[in-house]
C-alpha cells in the first residue's frame, strides 16, 4: 500500500501514473480527466502540480502530482467496485503518511530516531568485524554484508525508510539491530562460518518478529 502514496516536500502525495496504473486507465486518458475537472484554478494549481516524467523510450511526458484533495476529487469521478477498492487503499495510505509526518514532529520521534542511531552505529562496528571476519574465511563479497544484515532488520521490522517510519517501527528495527550486534558477536566468538551467522540471525529475527506479532505489520 506504500507504493501509493510518496513524499514530495514534506507533503504525501501521489501523481497520474499511479493513478493510472491502480485504476487501470490510459495515463492520457487521466490527464485528460485532470485537465477537465470543474474545480476552480486555485485549487487545481494547489493539488494538481504539472511536471514531467521520463518514459521507457527515454523521452519527456507530461504527468501530475497530486494531493490527497486532489486526489480525492479526481476520484470522485471513477466508479465500479475495483474503482471503490483503490479509492480506500489510497485514503489507508494518505492517512498512514499523514499520521507518521504527524509523528515526526513530536519529541519523542526525536528522541527515539536518535537513540535508533545510536543502535545502528554500534550494530555498524559489529558489522565491520563480521566483514574482516569472512574475509578470512574466504568470502569475495563480504562488503554486502552490510546491505544484507539491514534488509534483514528492516524486513522484519516493517520498516521501508527510516525517516518515515513510526515510533513504534523505529523501536522495533532497534530491537532487531540488537538481536544482530549480539549474535554476530556471539557467533564470531564460537568460531562459526560467516554464512551459519546470518542463518542463526535470520531464525531468531524471524523468532521474534513471530513472537512480537511483526508480521502482519510489515
Amino acid at each position: 500500500m506504500n507504493d501509493l502514496v510518496y513524499l514530495k516536500n514534506e507533503e504525501a502525495m501521489t501523481d497520474s501514473l499511479m493513478v493510472a496504473e491502480k485504476f487501470n486507465k490510459r495515463h492520457d486518458n487521466v490527464l485528460k480527466d485532470i485537465r477537465e475537472l470543474e474545480c476552480s484554478e486555485e485549487f487545481r494549481l494547489l493539488n494538481f502540480e504539472e511536471t514531467r516524467y521520463k518514459n521507457e523510450q527515454g523521452h519527456f511526458q507530461p504527468m501530475y502530482r497530486i494531493t490527497r484533495d486532489g486526489f480525492t476529487f479526481l476520484a470522485m469521478g471513477y466508479r465500479g467496485k475495483k474503482a471503490a477498492k483503490f479509492k480506500e487503499d489510497y485514503i489507508k495510505a494518505f492517512n498512514s503518511m499523514e499520521s507518521i509526518l504527524r509523528e515526526k514532529s513530536t519529541q519523542a520521534w526525536i528522541e527515539t530516531r536518535q537513540q535508533g542511531k545510536l543502535t545502528r552505529k554500534a550494530e555498524t562496528d559489529t558489522l565491520q568485524r563480521l566483514v574482516e571476519y569472512a574475509k578470512e574465511q574466504g568470502s569475495t563479497h563480504s562488503d554486502k554484508l552490510y546491505i544484507t544484515y539491514t534488509k534483514l532488520a528492516n524486513k522484519m521490522a516493517g520498516v521501508e525508510r527510516r525517516d518515515m517510519a513510526s515510533i513504534m517501527q523505529l523501536n522495533n528495527l532497534s530491537m532487531m539491530e540488537t538481536i544482530i550486534l549480539h549474535m554476530v558477536d556471539s557467533g564470531i566468538l564460537m568460531g562459526k562460518h560467516y554464512k551459519d551467522i546470518y542463518k542463526d540471525c535470520k531464525a531468531r529475527l524471524e523468532t521474534v518478529a513471530e513472537l512480537a506479532y511483526l508480521r502482519g505489520a510489515t
